[in-house]
């Protein structure tokens, strides 16, 4: 190739693809542990050496948080992943915590890691799950043709049973309940665009822009487990920013269900503390008669499944002053700065809660619950809220 002088440059085939590859934008892989699976590490690193995106465009970040019962898990990182760092896999750095920070403090420390190393995106990933081959390409594309894609999911997958959805994106229930949308639809059943809006994105294969963390912070610690995913999609929201499904990029989810009764208690507190954020007011009024006929519902189930202590936690939990105040710090700024109404935000919402965990399809849910919330939703909530 001849310069404007007449010199001749000589870029060969090998290192224009160097360049190029060094013009793909760098991400950071949060990998949070707590429980101590070996088998899970190992399909991470399994997956991640057969990935297709340049390995020196890509961080992995391991956050350890401590077990209660077994401590550490550090050691095994050290002798089984650490070896291929920089190698087979891509640059491995090694977080371990003292306390157990939880989903949303564990990840924000990795989060932090990788952006002050130059990370443009962060991918979270989960624990029990791992990559496709070629997942990170259609990711970047995406984010990279628009920017107003604040937050994108791969295509969640079941394993072993691949051909099974776990997440398509995941729906949000207009009294706060999150859940995964399709979950164990045969893949092949339905069709999707290559992106896809969404109510909100699961947390388990998760992409957002590092800018935007900075601009309007990560997860939200105060969660420490349970619906963070639906309030970081809905703060991306507010503010302008979309929550997208990206067909391509395909990650395998080792998903067990499982709910303990301390879990049911960080799921309402949760719920309602998405609820005081985001709703305006007027909304809170409007919805408030059909809430109270699910808080009864809900009394009827915890009377039957034996978690009556807990529904008193939630509500004592919300009594303590210095609780409300943390929630309503949160509301205030959220309602001040945000860009949509609430007829916008409750677009992406859905009319009926739909578990597809067998102890939780209630026959109070199923036949007097779902239909009066939908007639709910339909007359009264889509009706009346134009704010």
């Amino acid at each position: 190739m001849c310069g404007s002088g007449g010199i001749l440059i000589n870029i060969t085939r090998p290192n224009f693809n160097y360049y190029m590859e060094q013009l793909k934008p760098k991400i950071g892989i949060i990998y949070l542990l707590y429980y101590h699976n070996e088998s899970y590490v190992d399909d991470m690193v399994s997956a991640l050496k057969k990935i297709t995106y340049p390995k020196d465009r890509l961080e992995l970040v391991i956050v350890a948080n401590p077990h209660d019962a077994e401590g550490s898990f550090v050691h095994y990182l050290e002798s089984t992943v650490m070896p291929y760092s920089g190698n087979e896999l891509p640059r491995v750095t090694i977080l371990p915590q003292e306390t157990n920070l939880g989903f949303a403090g564990g990840n924000n420390v990795g989060a932090l890691w990788a952006i002050e190393h130059g990370c443009d995106y962060i991918f979270f990933h989960n624990n029990d799950g791992f990559f496709a081959t070629t997942a990170f390409e259609p990711l970047v594309h995406a984010f990279e043709s628009d920017a107003t894609i604040g937050a994108a999911q791969s295509l969640v997958l079941l394993h072993p049973e691949t051909e099974l959805l776990n997440s398509a994106g995941n729906s949000f229930h207009y009294l706060g309940f999150g859940f995964c949308d399709q979950y164990r639809t045969n893949v092949r059943d339905i069709s999707l665009p290559a992106i896809k809006d969404v109510d909100y994105t699961s947390g388990a294969a998760l992409m957002v822009r590092s800018d935007l963390i900075l601009k309007y912070g990560g997860w939200d610690p105060d969660f420490f487990m349970y619906h963070e995913d639906l309030e970081w999609s809905l703060r991306l929201r507010v503010h302008g920013y979309r929550s997208v499904l990206v067909r391509d990029s395909v990650f395998y989810h080792k998903y067990q269900f499982g709910r303990s009764v301390e879990k049911l208690f960080l799921m309402e507190r949760n719920r309602y503390a998405v609820m005081l954020m985001f709703f305006k007011l007027p909304t809170c009024i409007v919805l408030f008669p059909m809430w109270f006929v699910l808080e009864i519902g809900l009394w009827i189930f915890a009377f039957k499944k034996g978690y009556v202590s807990k529904r008193f936690d939630v509500y004592k939990y919300w009594l303590e002053k210095d609780n409300r105040a943390i929630w309503l710090s949160k509301r205030k700024k959220i309602q001040t700065e945000r860009m949509i109404s609430d007829r916008q935000l409750l677009k992406y919402t859905v009319s009926g809660i739909y578990f597809q965990e067998q102890d939780t399809r209630n026959p109070l849910l199923v036949y007097v619950g779902n239909p009066l919330m939908k007639m709910y939703y339909w007359v009264i909530v889509k009706v009346l809220i134009w704010w």
